[in-house]
């Protein structure tokens, strides 16, 4: 394997929450979908977990349906350089690390010949923490050409700050230590891509303001496919655990094709602190109609399903009426709209909040 150093609440009311600002080009759509597992195992729990059997159904669909499963860096430096993505191409990730992606998932992957990416938390293997993957096994995966990547040094939120800690100082902290972490990873397996899938997805604008500067590619975990004008600090992966695991909802996900959001729509303000209305949310987005019909976008929000939207006049934005509160924790809004020119799939794409408690303290995970 070739080692590529990179340098890089609320009052019941309307609500303006997203003006999505696309401009889809004719032609060829320039993308990739990225799958995010956690355990491939019968035995872990089963919210990210699959079965050795049913990953290997997904592995066989990719297989059988003229997917391309290419390497992390390929897609990363493709997008970079904005040279064109091979439709249907699709990377495979993993977060935290468990021995059981070792023990299980990694020969199934060789046995197909699928590159993937590992995200760890170095501070976790150097506890020898039970269930974790060892610096062994880890070094054993880097030499058979599995790119292992940046989870944090222990995979601690970044926005989510204990009492009497300011979020500034908290960030900088987790920062410095995600620093730690990729020069651990530099020492012990000659690995160093500075890519960083972010703990339980969580960031703010200035977070990934920082983490561009420092020359990190960033990694969330709300939905959507990638493509050439996908912000690279909060580049989306879509989950493939239960219960998102079954083949015909999957297919779908991995047929998605992506809206090219501007860079502010990009950078919005994810946390909602308590007495926010929901006007004041951040979630200004526009577009731009050219391969999907108007009639056609669809947009759902966390626990309050298909929300109705208003179109602006210029047919160039619109706004999802929210009637109901946002419940605290982790919550998003998927818009999805069926594409003209390429029958049967979608453009997909996601924006999250990380919504307080109502006393202002932070959701448990």
């Amino acid at each position: 394997m070739t080692i590529l150093k990179s340098t890089y609440p609320y009052t019941k009311a309307l609500c303006l929450l997203a003006i999505l600002l696309i401009t889809l080009s004719p032609g060829r759509v320039l993308g990739a979908v990225i799958l995010v597992y956690h355990h491939v195992s019968t035995e872990t729990p089963a919210s990210t977990s699959l079965s050795p059997e049913q990953f290997k159904k997904h592995l066989t669909y990719l297989r059988e349906n003229e997917f391309t499963v290419i390497p992390l860096n390929q897609l990363i430096e493709s997008l970079k350089a904005g040279k064109a993505v091979a439709d249907k191409s699709v990377v495979i990730t993993f977060d935290d690390g468990y021995t059981d992606i070792f023990e299980q998932a990694h020969p199934i992957l060789k046995a197909f010949n699928y590159p993937y990416t590992l995200f760890i938390n170095p501070g976790k293997v150097a506890k020898n923490k039970s269930g974790y993957l060892t610096w062994e096994q880890l070094q054993k995966m880097s030499e058979d050409g599995v790119l292992i990547a940046n989870h944090g040094l222990h995979h601690d939120s970044l926005i989510k700050t204990p009492k009497g800690v300011s979020a500034t100082s908290w960030a900088a902290q987790k920062i410095d230590e995600l620093q730690q972490s990729e020069n651990i990873l530099a020492d012990k397996l000659g690995q160093s891509w500075k890519y960083f899938a972010l703990p339980y997805g969580e960031y703010t604008a200035d977070i990934q303001q920082t983490l561009q500067a420092l020359g990190y590619v960033v990694f969330t975990q709300q939905s959507g496919a990638v493509g050439v004008n996908t912000d690279l600090t909060a580049v989306p992966r879509f989950p493939a655990s239960q219960p998102y695991d079954k083949i015909k909802p999957l297919a779908t996900k991995l047929n998605a094709l992506p809206f090219n959001v501007a860079a502010q729509s990009q950078r919005s303000i994810t946390i909602v602190e308590p007495n926010t209305s929901l006007e004041q949310l951040d979630t200004h987005i526009a577009l731009s109609v050219e391969d999907f019909y108007r009639s056609g976008m669809n947009c759902f929000v966390s626990g309050q399903g298909q929300v109705d939207i208003a179109w602006a006049k210029d047919n160039k934005s619109f706004n999802l009426l929210i009637k109901n509160p946002l419940p605290s924790g982790r919550v998003r809004a998927n818009c999805t709209a069926l594409s003209i020119a390429n029958p049967g799939r979608y453009y997909w794409y996601s924006r999250p909040w990380f919504v307080k408690k109502s006393d202002g303290s932070w959701y448990k995970d």
